[in-house]
């Protein structure tokens, strides 16, 4: 499964990186966020991949989610995509952004790929453990190490959303007496996180499943956790939401090693 889901990145990162190239043409969804041809294409990619090694295996796509296509995930095991996340870091030509793949089972992210094509670098997470790839200029995988969480820093390093940040997330930073912090795109954050760079990611702005599943998926493979502010852990398939739409997650905390309470 996840040589499948490298292969789907990888070759969904050439079709980005054609148009990264090349200058994308934006558009807006219905909901007012950027969307561009490199999103499309990259899904399209992706979704064949996808269908031709696990055809029985339902996707949660967001541009197809965007489109109306859902399919049934009530208690069954399924795979989340974001094409291109972090696409206004695309936009802004900063390399930042990544294709995120992840399989659900029992509403946990179970395996996970994060690839950050214009960076050359993958993280991949299962229950084997979590590695950093090094992926060369023709895709290709040029190296791996397998990577961890490393203990907690006191007052802890954290990262922080680029372009999400909030006053929620500066009173968080200040309760903890957190002073060192790194803003950064994307699902990089969990990544950050999985391989020892940081602490903790606090998000308090609105994300979709398929923001987070894959870099959820490397950050607990790699020894950290994802908890909602009441500490449960950050749980996937969440369909019929009185508050809120499908796949939509709450607020939540990312931690490296020793997330073990609530944090908020």
């Amino acid at each position: 499964m996840i040589e499948t889901f490298e292969q789907a990145a990888l070759a969904a990162g050439r079709a980005i990186l054609e148009v990264y190239k090349t200058g994308p043409h934006v558009t807006l969804k219905s909901d007012a966020s950027p969307v561009t041809e490199a999103d499309e294409r990259a899904e399209a990619v992706i979704l064949s991949v996808l269908a031709e090694a696990m055809p029985s295996v339902p996707v949660v796509a967001e541009e197809a989610v965007a489109a109306g296509k859902v399919p049934n995930v009530e208690g069954r095991s399924f795979i989340l995509v974001d094409p291109l996340d972090g696409t206004k870091e695309f936009i802004s030509r900063r390399p930042e952004f990544t294709v995120n793949i992840a399989r659900i089972e029992n509403g946990n992210p179970v395996a996970g790929v994060v690839y950050a094509p214009a960076l050359g670098v993958a993280y991949v997470g299962s229950g084997t453990g979590a590695w950093k790839l090094t992926v060369n200029p023709d895709f290709t995988v040029a190296d791996r190490k397998p990577i961890a969480v490393r203990l907690r820093r006191e007052p802890p390093v954290a990262l922080a959303s680029r372009v999400h940040n909030t006053a929620e997330t500066e009173e968080f930073l200040r309760a903890k007496g957190i002073t060192e912090y790194r803003s950064i795109g994307s699902s990089l954050k969990f990544c950050l996180l999985a391989e020892g760079e940081a602490d903790v990611y606090p998000r308090f702005s609105r994300t979709m499943e398929w923001d987070t599943a894959a870099g959820d998926a490397i950050l607990r493979a790699a020894g950290g956790a994802t908890l909602c502010l009441d500490g449960k852990a950050l749980s996937y398939g969440k369909t019929m939401q009185a508050g809120d739409t499908d796949f939509a997650n709450p607020f939540f905390i990312a931690w490296g090693a020793g997330a073990k309470e609530p944090h908020a």
